[in-house]
Protein backbone atom coordinates (compact mmCIF):
# COMPACT_ATOMS: atom_id res chain seq x y z
CA UNK A 1 0.00 0.00 0.00
CA UNK A 2 1.36 3.22 -1.05
CA UNK A 3 0.57 6.52 0.07
CA UNK A 4 0.97 9.80 -1.96
CA UNK A 5 1.10 12.88 -0.04
CA UNK A 6 -0.32 15.93 -2.35
CA UNK A 7 1.32 19.04 -1.61
CA UNK A 8 2.47 22.03 -4.21
CA UNK A 9 6.10 20.51 -5.29
CA UNK A 10 8.77 23.47 -4.22
CA UNK A 11 11.85 23.01 -6.43
CA UNK A 12 15.06 22.49 -6.14
CA UNK A 13 18.25 22.00 -8.45
CA UNK A 14 20.10 18.74 -8.96
CA UNK A 15 23.43 20.40 -8.03
CA UNK A 16 21.81 21.67 -4.85
CA UNK A 17 20.78 18.55 -4.38
CA UNK A 18 24.20 17.07 -4.60
CA UNK A 19 25.77 20.09 -2.22
CA UNK A 20 23.40 19.78 0.41
CA UNK A 21 23.77 15.35 0.53
CA UNK A 22 27.67 16.11 0.03
CA UNK A 23 27.51 18.18 3.31
CA UNK A 24 25.37 15.44 5.51
CA UNK A 25 27.72 12.98 3.85
CA UNK A 26 30.67 14.81 5.53
CA UNK A 27 28.73 15.50 8.98
CA UNK A 28 27.31 11.99 9.01
CA UNK A 29 31.09 10.59 8.53
CA UNK A 30 32.39 13.05 11.19
CA UNK A 31 29.52 11.33 13.78
CA UNK A 32 30.43 7.75 12.96
CA UNK A 33 34.23 8.47 12.86
CA UNK A 34 33.83 9.61 16.64
CA UNK A 35 31.26 7.01 17.89
CA UNK A 36 33.03 4.14 15.76
CA UNK A 37 35.91 5.16 17.83
CA UNK A 38 34.91 3.94 20.81
CA UNK A 39 33.87 0.47 19.45
CA UNK A 40 37.71 -0.45 18.41
CA UNK A 41 38.88 1.24 21.41
CA UNK A 42 36.57 -0.82 23.64
CA UNK A 43 38.14 -3.91 22.31
CA UNK A 44 41.72 -3.46 22.37
CA UNK A 45 42.16 -0.41 24.96
CA UNK A 46 39.12 0.31 27.77
CA UNK A 47 39.07 -3.47 28.67
CA UNK A 48 42.72 -2.92 29.88
CA UNK A 49 43.33 0.59 30.72
CA UNK A 50 39.34 1.80 32.26
CA UNK A 51 37.64 -1.58 33.57
CA UNK A 52 40.42 -3.37 35.32
CA UNK A 53 39.14 -6.96 36.23
CA UNK A 54 41.36 -10.13 36.98
CA UNK A 55 39.45 -11.93 34.60
CA UNK A 56 39.71 -10.96 30.65
CA UNK A 57 36.27 -11.81 29.99
CA UNK A 58 34.59 -9.69 32.52
CA UNK A 59 36.61 -6.87 31.54
CA UNK A 60 35.47 -7.15 28.24
CA UNK A 61 32.15 -7.43 28.96
CA UNK A 62 32.13 -4.60 30.93
CA UNK A 63 34.10 -2.59 28.28
CA UNK A 64 31.29 -3.69 25.57
CA UNK A 65 28.74 -3.21 28.25
CA UNK A 66 29.67 0.43 28.15
CA UNK A 67 29.53 0.49 24.10
CA UNK A 68 26.34 -0.67 24.23
CA UNK A 69 25.27 2.31 27.23
CA UNK A 70 25.86 4.65 24.10
CA UNK A 71 22.96 2.78 22.24
CA UNK A 72 20.33 3.25 24.99
CA UNK A 73 20.83 6.86 24.88
CA UNK A 74 20.27 7.15 20.96
CA UNK A 75 16.58 7.11 21.23
CA UNK A 76 16.71 10.33 24.18
CA UNK A 77 18.70 11.55 21.03
CA UNK A 78 16.13 10.83 18.42
CA UNK A 79 13.20 12.76 20.72
CA UNK A 80 15.05 15.63 21.31
CA UNK A 81 16.64 16.59 17.90
CA UNK A 82 13.49 14.67 16.67
CA UNK A 83 11.55 17.35 18.07
CA UNK A 84 13.52 20.30 17.44
CA UNK A 85 14.24 19.05 13.58
CA UNK A 86 10.37 18.68 12.98
CA UNK A 87 9.46 21.88 14.86
CA UNK A 88 12.69 24.11 14.18
CA UNK A 89 14.24 22.71 11.26
CA UNK A 90 16.26 20.34 10.25
CA UNK A 91 19.45 22.39 9.67
CA UNK A 92 19.17 23.51 13.20
CA UNK A 93 19.22 20.16 14.70
CA UNK A 94 22.30 19.04 13.13
CA UNK A 95 24.40 21.88 13.89
CA UNK A 96 23.87 21.02 17.59
CA UNK A 97 24.57 17.15 17.17
CA UNK A 98 27.85 17.43 15.24
CA UNK A 99 28.93 20.15 17.35
CA UNK A 100 28.16 17.91 20.56
CA UNK A 101 29.97 14.57 19.48
CA UNK A 102 32.87 16.50 18.30
CA UNK A 103 33.15 17.36 22.01
CA UNK A 104 32.62 14.78 23.96
CA UNK A 105 34.62 12.92 21.63
CA UNK A 106 38.10 14.87 22.26
CA UNK A 107 36.71 14.95 26.18
CA UNK A 108 37.26 11.15 26.21
CA UNK A 109 40.72 11.50 24.67
CA UNK A 110 41.67 13.55 27.91
CA UNK A 111 40.23 11.50 30.28
CA UNK A 112 42.34 9.83 33.27
CA UNK A 113 42.73 5.82 33.32
CA UNK A 114 41.63 3.88 36.35
CA UNK A 115 44.95 3.84 37.22
CA UNK A 116 45.31 7.64 37.87
CA UNK A 117 41.48 8.22 39.02
CA UNK A 118 40.38 4.49 40.60
CA UNK A 119 36.69 3.85 39.74
CA UNK A 120 35.60 7.39 38.36
CA UNK A 121 37.49 6.54 35.51
CA UNK A 122 35.24 3.73 34.11
CA UNK A 123 32.39 6.37 35.36
CA UNK A 124 32.90 8.95 33.33
CA UNK A 125 33.90 7.43 30.18
CA UNK A 126 30.44 5.80 30.55
CA UNK A 127 28.68 9.47 30.95
CA UNK A 128 30.47 10.57 27.84
CA UNK A 129 29.64 7.28 25.89
CA UNK A 130 25.74 8.20 27.22
CA UNK A 131 26.26 11.77 25.45
CA UNK A 132 27.84 10.41 22.37
CA UNK A 133 24.51 8.31 22.09
CA UNK A 134 22.51 11.20 22.71
CA UNK A 135 24.52 13.30 20.06
CA UNK A 136 24.32 9.83 17.24
CA UNK A 137 20.64 9.38 17.83
CA UNK A 138 19.53 12.91 16.48
CA UNK A 139 22.34 12.90 14.03
CA UNK A 140 21.23 10.39 11.18
CA UNK A 141 17.90 11.13 11.04
CA UNK A 142 18.26 14.35 10.26
CA UNK A 143 21.17 13.72 7.65
CA UNK A 144 18.98 11.70 5.66
CA UNK A 145 15.69 13.70 5.69
CA UNK A 146 17.78 16.45 5.15
CA UNK A 147 19.51 14.36 1.98
CA UNK A 148 15.83 13.40 0.78
CA UNK A 149 14.17 16.33 0.83
CA UNK A 150 16.76 18.16 -1.23
CA UNK A 151 16.62 15.53 -3.56
CA UNK A 152 14.58 15.23 -6.73
CA UNK A 153 12.35 11.69 -6.46
CA UNK A 154 13.59 9.86 -9.53
CA UNK A 155 16.75 10.23 -7.43
CA UNK A 156 16.41 9.72 -4.09
CA UNK A 157 17.71 6.45 -3.73
CA UNK A 158 21.39 7.66 -4.59
CA UNK A 159 21.40 10.98 -2.43
CA UNK A 160 19.91 9.06 0.91
CA UNK A 161 22.78 7.06 0.23
CA UNK A 162 25.43 9.40 0.63
CA UNK A 163 24.83 9.81 4.04
CA UNK A 164 25.51 6.15 4.28
CA UNK A 165 28.75 6.53 2.81
CA UNK A 166 29.36 8.52 6.19
CA UNK A 167 29.53 4.98 7.94
CA UNK A 168 32.49 3.14 6.06
CA UNK A 169 34.00 6.50 5.98
CA UNK A 170 34.22 6.98 9.54
CA UNK A 171 35.46 3.38 9.88
CA UNK A 172 38.15 3.88 7.51
CA UNK A 173 39.33 6.94 9.57
CA UNK A 174 38.70 5.61 12.83
CA UNK A 175 40.35 1.71 11.91
CA UNK A 176 43.12 3.82 10.00
CA UNK A 177 44.03 5.88 13.06
CA UNK A 178 44.28 3.11 15.54
CA UNK A 179 46.20 1.34 13.24
CA UNK A 180 48.53 3.68 12.80
CA UNK A 181 48.76 4.38 16.36
CA UNK A 182 49.33 0.53 17.15
CA UNK A 183 52.61 0.82 15.60
CA UNK A 184 53.97 2.38 18.64
CA UNK A 185 55.70 1.02 21.54
CA UNK A 186 52.73 -0.93 23.76
CA UNK A 187 54.02 1.56 26.71
CA UNK A 188 53.56 4.44 24.31
CA UNK A 189 50.14 3.04 23.04
CA UNK A 190 48.38 3.05 26.38
CA UNK A 191 50.37 6.36 27.87
CA UNK A 192 49.07 8.30 25.06
CA UNK A 193 48.76 6.93 21.55
CA UNK A 194 45.40 5.55 21.66
CA UNK A 195 44.27 9.36 22.75
CA UNK A 196 45.51 10.99 19.42
CA UNK A 197 42.58 9.77 16.94
CA UNK A 198 40.24 11.00 20.39
CA UNK A 199 42.07 14.80 19.93
CA UNK A 200 41.59 14.37 16.06
CA UNK A 201 37.65 15.45 16.49
CA UNK A 202 38.32 18.63 16.84
CA UNK A 203 39.55 19.66 13.74
CA UNK A 204 37.39 17.59 11.78
CA UNK A 205 34.76 19.35 14.10
CA UNK A 206 35.53 22.42 12.37
CA UNK A 207 35.31 21.61 8.99
CA UNK A 208 31.79 19.85 9.55
CA UNK A 209 30.61 23.11 11.10
CA UNK A 210 31.81 25.34 8.40
CA UNK A 211 29.60 22.61 5.30
CA UNK A 212 26.47 22.48 7.80
CA UNK A 213 26.22 26.24 8.55
CA UNK A 214 26.09 26.46 4.78
CA UNK A 215 23.29 24.36 4.17
CA UNK A 216 19.98 25.88 3.05
CA UNK A 217 16.74 24.70 4.84
CA UNK A 218 15.15 21.60 3.71
CA UNK A 219 12.37 23.34 0.74
CA UNK A 220 9.87 20.95 2.73
CA UNK A 221 9.99 22.05 6.20
CA UNK A 222 10.08 25.39 4.31
CA UNK A 223 6.77 24.86 3.23
CA UNK A 224 5.51 23.24 6.43
CA UNK A 225 6.20 26.50 7.90
CA UNK A 226 4.05 28.90 5.52
CA UNK A 227 1.35 26.18 5.44
CA UNK A 228 1.35 25.70 9.26
CA UNK A 229 1.49 22.07 9.13
CA UNK A 230 4.19 21.46 11.98
CA UNK A 231 3.11 19.01 14.47
CA UNK A 232 3.21 20.81 18.58
CA UNK A 233 4.27 17.27 19.57
CA UNK A 234 6.04 15.16 17.04
CA UNK A 235 7.26 12.17 18.75
CA UNK A 236 3.85 11.98 20.69
CA UNK A 237 2.13 12.47 17.29
CA UNK A 238 4.63 9.59 15.78
CA UNK A 239 4.33 6.97 18.44
CA UNK A 240 0.51 7.35 18.45
CA UNK A 241 -0.50 7.11 14.80
CA UNK A 242 2.91 5.57 13.01
CA UNK A 243 3.94 3.35 15.96
CA UNK A 244 3.42 0.21 13.44
CA UNK A 245 5.71 2.30 10.86
CA UNK A 246 8.22 2.65 13.63
CA UNK A 247 8.65 -0.62 13.93
CA UNK A 248 8.76 -1.74 10.45
CA UNK A 249 11.93 1.03 10.22
CA UNK A 250 13.44 -0.80 13.78
CA UNK A 251 13.45 -3.73 12.16
CA UNK A 252 14.57 -2.69 8.71
CA UNK A 253 17.70 -1.00 10.21
CA UNK A 254 19.05 -3.97 12.42
CA UNK A 255 21.25 -5.64 9.95
CA UNK A 256 23.02 -2.52 8.49
CA UNK A 257 24.03 -1.34 12.47
CA UNK A 258 23.89 -4.62 14.41
CA UNK A 259 25.72 -6.97 11.83
CA UNK A 260 28.18 -4.25 11.24
CA UNK A 261 29.30 -4.07 15.02
CA UNK A 262 29.26 -8.25 14.87
CA UNK A 263 32.00 -8.02 11.82
CA UNK A 264 34.15 -4.89 13.25
CA UNK A 265 33.69 -4.50 16.91
CA UNK A 266 32.72 -8.17 18.03
CA UNK A 267 35.30 -9.95 15.52
CA UNK A 268 38.00 -7.71 16.15
CA UNK A 269 37.94 -8.69 19.91
CA UNK A 270 36.76 -12.25 18.58
CA UNK A 271 40.04 -12.66 16.57
CA UNK A 272 42.53 -11.36 18.96
CA UNK A 273 41.56 -12.55 22.18
CA UNK A 274 40.03 -16.14 21.22
CA UNK A 275 42.01 -16.74 18.19
CA UNK A 276 45.18 -15.14 19.11
CA UNK A 277 44.93 -13.04 15.72
CA UNK A 278 47.27 -10.11 15.67
CA UNK A 279 45.40 -6.76 16.25
CA UNK A 280 46.74 -5.32 12.88
CA UNK A 281 45.18 -7.99 10.92
CA UNK A 282 42.07 -7.40 12.58
CA UNK A 283 42.01 -3.84 11.68
CA UNK A 284 43.60 -4.20 8.81
CA UNK A 285 40.30 -6.38 7.83
CA UNK A 286 38.00 -3.59 8.90
CA UNK A 287 39.68 -0.69 6.24
CA UNK A 288 39.64 -3.25 3.48
CA UNK A 289 35.57 -4.15 4.28
CA UNK A 290 34.82 -0.37 4.83
CA UNK A 291 36.70 0.43 1.82
CA UNK A 292 34.47 -1.89 -0.07
CA UNK A 293 31.38 -0.83 1.48
CA UNK A 294 31.67 2.69 -0.13
CA UNK A 295 31.32 0.87 -4.08
CA UNK A 296 28.46 -1.45 -2.69
CA UNK A 297 26.46 1.93 -1.03
CA UNK A 298 26.53 3.59 -3.98
CA UNK A 299 25.75 1.12 -6.59
CA UNK A 300 22.70 -0.05 -4.37
CA UNK A 301 21.56 3.08 -3.67
CA UNK A 302 21.41 3.74 -7.57
CA UNK A 303 19.93 -0.10 -7.60
CA UNK A 304 16.93 1.19 -5.73
CA UNK A 305 15.90 4.07 -7.98
CA UNK A 306 14.84 1.55 -10.18
CA UNK A 307 13.94 -2.05 -8.01
CA UNK A 308 12.47 -0.05 -4.72
CA UNK A 309 14.19 0.08 -1.15
CA UNK A 310 12.06 -2.59 -0.07
CA UNK A 311 13.41 -5.21 -2.38
CA UNK A 312 17.11 -4.41 -2.17
CA UNK A 313 16.75 -4.38 1.32
CA UNK A 314 15.18 -7.86 1.22
CA UNK A 315 17.87 -9.28 -1.22
CA UNK A 316 20.97 -7.93 1.13
CA UNK A 317 19.24 -9.90 3.92
CA UNK A 318 19.33 -13.18 2.34
CA UNK A 319 22.97 -12.63 0.99
CA UNK A 320 23.92 -11.73 4.24
CA UNK A 321 21.79 -15.06 5.82
CA UNK A 322 23.56 -17.27 3.08
CA UNK A 323 27.11 -15.85 3.87
CA UNK A 324 27.00 -15.83 7.94
CA UNK A 325 28.47 -19.67 8.43
CA UNK A 326 30.83 -19.05 5.78
CA UNK A 327 32.26 -15.71 6.86
CA UNK A 328 32.88 -17.60 10.34
CA UNK A 329 34.04 -20.62 8.82
CA UNK A 330 36.79 -18.59 7.06
CA UNK A 331 38.24 -16.58 9.92
CA UNK A 332 38.51 -19.30 12.37
CA UNK A 333 41.25 -20.77 9.84
CA UNK A 334 43.08 -18.26 11.29
CA UNK A 335 44.70 -17.45 7.59
CA UNK A 336 45.47 -14.00 7.36
CA UNK A 337 44.37 -13.64 3.89
CA UNK A 338 40.82 -15.46 4.33
CA UNK A 339 40.00 -13.82 7.52
CA UNK A 340 40.21 -10.06 5.42
CA UNK A 341 37.99 -11.98 2.64
CA UNK A 342 35.39 -13.31 5.37
CA UNK A 343 35.42 -9.53 6.78
CA UNK A 344 34.83 -8.17 3.72
CA UNK A 345 32.23 -10.43 2.58
CA UNK A 346 30.43 -10.23 5.28
CA UNK A 347 29.95 -6.35 5.26
CA UNK A 348 29.54 -6.11 1.72
CA UNK A 349 26.49 -8.21 1.90
CA UNK A 350 24.97 -6.43 4.72
CA UNK A 351 26.04 -3.39 3.36
CA UNK A 352 23.36 -3.64 0.61
CA UNK A 353 19.98 -3.05 3.39
CA UNK A 354 21.92 -0.49 4.57
CA UNK A 355 22.59 1.69 1.16
CA UNK A 356 18.69 1.56 1.04
CA UNK A 357 17.57 2.02 4.50
CA UNK A 358 17.70 6.06 3.97
CA UNK A 359 15.34 6.05 1.74
CA UNK A 360 13.47 3.32 2.80
CA UNK A 361 12.68 4.64 6.37
CA UNK A 362 12.00 8.43 5.08
CA UNK A 363 9.15 6.94 2.78
CA UNK A 364 7.67 5.41 5.97
CA UNK A 365 6.70 8.85 7.52
CA UNK A 366 4.92 12.31 6.45
CA UNK A 367 7.06 15.13 6.09
CA UNK A 368 5.77 16.82 9.16
CA UNK A 369 6.84 13.95 11.22
CA UNK A 370 9.75 13.07 9.40
CA UNK A 371 12.78 13.21 11.46
CA UNK A 372 11.00 12.45 14.57
CA UNK A 373 9.78 9.36 12.47
CA UNK A 374 12.78 8.25 11.13
CA UNK A 375 15.54 8.90 14.25
CA UNK A 376 13.34 7.14 16.72
CA UNK A 377 12.87 3.92 14.15
CA UNK A 378 16.50 3.87 13.27
CA UNK A 379 17.53 4.23 16.82
CA UNK A 380 15.47 1.86 18.51
CA UNK A 381 16.97 -0.40 16.25
CA UNK A 382 20.12 0.50 17.31
CA UNK A 383 19.23 -0.22 21.00
CA UNK A 384 19.54 -3.58 20.25
CA UNK A 385 22.09 -3.44 17.88
CA UNK A 386 24.11 -1.57 20.59
CA UNK A 387 24.06 -5.51 22.72
CA UNK A 388 25.15 -7.80 19.82
CA UNK A 389 28.74 -7.25 20.78
CA UNK A 390 28.10 -8.10 24.37
CA UNK A 391 25.38 -10.64 23.50
CA UNK A 392 27.83 -12.55 21.12
CA UNK A 393 30.13 -12.54 23.31
CA UNK A 394 27.89 -14.09 25.51
CA UNK A 395 26.53 -16.51 23.15
CA UNK A 396 30.24 -17.34 22.19
CA UNK A 397 31.11 -18.17 25.90
CA UNK A 398 27.90 -20.12 26.39
CA UNK A 399 28.70 -22.35 23.34
CA UNK A 400 32.06 -23.57 24.34
CA UNK A 401 33.75 -20.86 21.83
CA UNK A 402 32.12 -22.21 18.93
CA UNK A 403 31.68 -19.36 16.13
CA UNK A 404 28.40 -21.03 14.70
CA UNK A 405 26.26 -19.92 17.36
CA UNK A 406 27.31 -15.79 16.49
CA UNK A 407 26.69 -16.67 12.99
CA UNK A 408 23.25 -17.75 13.69
CA UNK A 409 22.77 -14.28 15.52
CA UNK A 410 23.45 -12.96 12.29
CA UNK A 411 20.98 -14.99 10.64
CA UNK A 412 18.22 -13.65 13.27
CA UNK A 413 19.40 -9.85 12.36
CA UNK A 414 18.90 -10.61 8.98
CA UNK A 415 16.11 -12.32 8.65
CA UNK A 416 14.42 -9.70 10.64
CA UNK A 417 15.61 -6.82 8.24
CA UNK A 418 14.39 -8.78 5.55
CA UNK A 419 10.67 -8.54 7.15
CA UNK A 420 11.35 -4.85 8.04
CA UNK A 421 12.21 -4.25 4.00
CA UNK A 422 9.27 -6.14 2.42
CA UNK A 423 6.82 -4.53 4.69
CA UNK A 424 8.14 -0.93 4.12
CA UNK A 425 7.57 -1.40 0.56
CA UNK A 426 4.14 -1.49 1.01
CA UNK A 427 3.80 1.32 3.22
CA UNK A 428 5.34 4.06 1.33
CA UNK A 429 4.47 7.48 1.22
CA UNK A 430 5.55 9.81 -1.56
CA UNK A 431 5.53 13.30 -1.52
CA UNK A 432 6.96 15.28 -4.51
CA UNK A 433 10.09 17.68 -4.49
CA UNK A 434 10.31 18.66 -8.33
CA UNK A 435 13.75 19.42 -10.12
CA UNK A 436 14.70 22.40 -11.94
Amino acid sequence: MTTVVTRDKPRVTDSEARRIAFAAFVGTALEWYDYFLFGTAASIVFNRLYFVSGDPLVAMLAAFASFAVGFLARPVGAVIFGHVGDRYGRRTSLIVTVTMIGVVTSLIGLLPDFAAIGVAAPVLLTCLRVLQGVAVGGEWGGAVTLAVEHAPPERRGRYAALPQVGSPVGTLLSSGAFALVSLLPPESFDSWGWRLPFLAAIPLLFVALYLRRRVEESPLFGELLEQQERSSLPVVEVMRKSFGRVLVGMCASLLGVGGFYLLTTFAISYGTETLGLPRSLMLGATLVAAAVEVAILLAFGRLAERLGSGRVCVLGSIASALAALPVFWLIDTRNPALVVVAITVGVACLSVPYAVSGSLLTELFPPHLRYSGVSIAFNLGGVVSGFVPLIATSVLAASGERSWSVALLLVGLAVLTGLGGALGARLRIKDEVSVR
